[in-house]
C-alpha cells in the first residue's frame, strides 16, 4: 500500500543469539509477579536477555510528569517489547497513566485478552469450554482523553474513531484467528446509535472481510455481545470493538474464568509491542508474596508467541495449567488466605512441571507467527472525491428558554446565505418547537444550512456568520458541516423529522 513504509524485525537479536526484552517490574506486587515469570522463563530456557527499567509511582514521585523516563523510552525504542508489572498511578501527583502513556507513545492499537476456561479454577461457568479472544482498539476512541467543560455545568468527550485506527485493529484481529486457526470474528458494535463512530468500524470491518474468505465475519450489537457472553460464551472465538466497549467487555470476559489474576494481555503495536497483566498494583499486598502470578505467567506465553518460540510458549503454559490442575498449590484467590501457596511456591510448582504434558482435556491449540496488518502510514488515509460546505453549528452557553434563544438568534443569519435550521439541547431538536419534554441546560446546538440547497458556502460568510452570533451570544465551539461524496458529515438531532 502507498506510502506504508516496511515494518522492522518485531524483535531485536543479541550476538548471543538471545532476544532483547525490556522489563518493567512495576508498582505494588508487581516486581514480585514480574520475578516469579522470569525465574520460569530462565528455566524454560527461553533465549531472552533481560534489560531492567523504571516507570510509575517511584518515577511520578521523583517529579516526572509522565511516570516514564527518557532511559525506559530509550530501550522500548531498542528492544521493541516489553514485559511489565502493573504500574500505579498516584492520587495528588502525577498526570496521565503511565499504562496510558506508553501504549500511545509506541502505537500499541491492539489490546489482546484471551479468555479461556482454565482447569482447576471453579466458576459458575466450568466445563462450557470457553475459548476466545477478545481485540480491543487500545489508542482512540473516547480514551484519546479529549475533553472539555464547555459551560460550567456541562461536559463533553470527543469519541474519536478513524478509518485508519479501525482497519489496523480488524487486520489485526482477522490475523490472529487465522494465527491461532480459530474461524469466526464477531465485530461488536453501538453502529445502531453511534451511526459515524462506531459505524465506522462496523463499514470497516465489512470491507475488510472480504480478503478473509476463510474466516467467518458477523457483527453484533455490543449490548447483545455483552450479553452473549453471559448466556453462552461458548459461541465466540474471536471479537473486535472500540476502546471503551473493549476495556468493559474484556474485563466481563475473565470473570467467566476466575477473575482479573488469571488475565493475561498484549498490546501489540507494528513497532512495539508491551505485555502486561491486567490486574492492578495491589499495593496491600505489596512485599508479602501472596499474590497468584498466573496472569502475567500467561502474558508471558504470549510474549513467547511474539517472540516466535512457539515450543518455549507451550511449554510454559502446559506448566501453568498442570499446576492449576494439580490444585496442590494454590494461591489465596483461588482457596483463600488459610491454606493459599505464596507467588514464589507458585512458580516453583510451575517449574517442576515444566515438560509435563497437560491435563487429558486440555486442548492445545497449534500457533503459527501472526502476520502484522500492513496500513498506510500517510495521515490522509480517505480521500474524499468531493466536498461541499452547507452550513455551520455553533455551540452556545446561553440561560435563555429555547423560545427566546431561536427568536434571538433567527434575525442574525439575516442578509447571509444562511438561516437557522433548528436548535438542539443535548442532542434533541428543541427549536422551532417540538413535542420534547426533555429537561434543557445552558449549553445550546444552533444548526445554520444554506438558504439555496445547492449553493456553495464560502469562508467569508461562515466567518461572518459566526462572529454576528458571537456578538451577541457566548459561543463555545463550532463545527463545519459538509456534504462529503454526497453524503452529510453530520448527524441529525433527535425529534428532528
Amino acid at each position: 500500500m502507498s506510502g506504508t513504509p516496511p515494518h522492522p524485525p518485531r524483535y531485536v537479536l543479541t550476538p548471543a543469539g538471545k532476544k532483547l526484552v525490556t522489563v518493567i517490574p512495576g508498582d505494588g506486587v508487581g516486581p514480585e509477579i514480574v520475578q516469579a515469570t522470569r525465574r520460569v522463563l530462565e528455566a524454560a530456557h527461553a533465549p531472552i536477555e533481560w534489560r531492567e527499567r523504571r516507570a510509575g509511582a517511584e518515577v511520578f514521585r521523583e517529579g516526572l510528569a509522565s511516570g516514564v523516563p527518557a532511559s525506559t523510552v530509550e530501550s522500548i525504542r531498542e528492544t521493541r517489547v516489553v514485559l511489565k508489572g502493573p504500574l500505579e498511578t498516584p492520587v495528588g501527583f502525577g498526570e496521565k497513566s503511565a499504562n496510558v502513556t506508553l501504549r500511545k507513545l509506541f502505537e500499541t492499537y491492539a489490546n489482546i485478552r484471551p479468555v479461556r476456561e482454565l482447569p482447576g479454577v471453579k466458576t459458575p461457568y466450568t466445563g462450557r469450554g470457553i475459548d476466545l479472544v477478545i481485540v480491543r482498539e487500545n489508542v482512540e476512541d473516547v480514551y484519546a482523553g479529549i475533553e472539555y467543560r464547555p459551560t460550567p455545568g456541562v461536559a463533553e468527550a470527543l469519541k474519536l474513531v478513524t478509518r485508519k485506527g479501525c482497519e489496523k485493529v480488524v487486520r489485526l484481529a482477522f490475523e490472529l484467528a487465522r494465527a491461532e486457526g480459530r474461524k469466526k470474528v464477531h465485530c461488536a458494535t453501538k453502529s445502531n446509535i453511534l451511526k459515524f463512530t462506531e459505524g465506522l468500524l462496523k463499514r470497516t470491518f465489512e470491507d475488510v472481510s472480504k480478503e478473509y474468505p476463510d474466516i467467518q465475519a458477523q457483527h453484533i450489537i455490543i449490548d447483545n455481545c455483552a450479553h452473549q457472553l453471559v448466556k453462552a460464551p461458548e459461541q465466540f472465538d474471536v471479537i473486535v470493538t472500540t476502546n471503551m466497549n473493549g476495556d468493559i467487555i474484556s474485563d466481563e470476559g475473565s470473570a467467566l474464568v476466575g477473575g482479573l489474576g488469571f488475565a493475561p494481555s498484549a498490546n501489540l503495536g507494528n513497532d512495539v509491542s508491551i505485555f502486561e497483566a491486567v490486574h492492578g498494583s495491589a499495593p496491600k499486598y505489596a512485599g508479602k508474596n501472596v499474590i497468584n502470578p498466573t496472569a502475567l505467567l500467561l502474558t508471558a506465553v504470549l510474549l513467547l508467541r511474539h517472540l516466535e518460540e512457539f515450543d518455549i510458549a507451550t511449554q510454559v503454559e502446559n506448566a501453568v495449567v498442570a499446576t492449576l490442575a494439580e490444585g496442590k498449590v494454590a494461591t489465596r484467590d483461588v482457596v483463600g488466605d488459610v491454606i493459599a501457596a505464596s507467588t514464589s511456591a507458585f512458580a516453583d510448582a510451575v517449574i517442576e512441571n515444566l515438560g509435563k504434558a497437560p491435563p487429558a482435556d486440555w486442548k492445545e491449540r497449534r500457533y503459527r507467527a501472526m502476520r502484522l496488518p500492513q496500513v498506510t502510514s500517510a495521515p490522509g488515509m480517505v480521500v474524499a472525491r468531493s466536498r461541499r460546505t452547507i452550513g455551520v453549528d455553533v455551540f452556545l452557553e446561553s440561560t435563555l428558554s429555547a423560545a427566546a434563544l431561536g427568536g434571538s438568534v433567527a434575525p442574525l443569519a439575516a442578509g447571509t446565505p444562511f438561516k437557522l435550521h433548528g436548535i438542539s439541547n443535548r442532542g434533541t431538536k428543541v427549536y422551532p418547537p417540538s413535542e420534547s419534554m426533555m429537561d434543557q441546560v445552558d449549553h445550546w446546538q444552533c444548526r445554520f444550512l444554506l438558504s439555496d440547497p445547492k449553493a456553495e458556502a464560502e469562508e467569508k460568510a461562515l466567518l461572518d456568520l459566526v462572529q454576528r452570533v458571537s456578538a451577541k451570544h457566548r459561543w463555545c465551539a463550532t463545527q463545519r458541516l459538509e456534504e462529503i461524496d454526497g453524503e452529510p458529515n453530520f448527524t441529525r438531532p433527535q425529534a428532528e423529522d
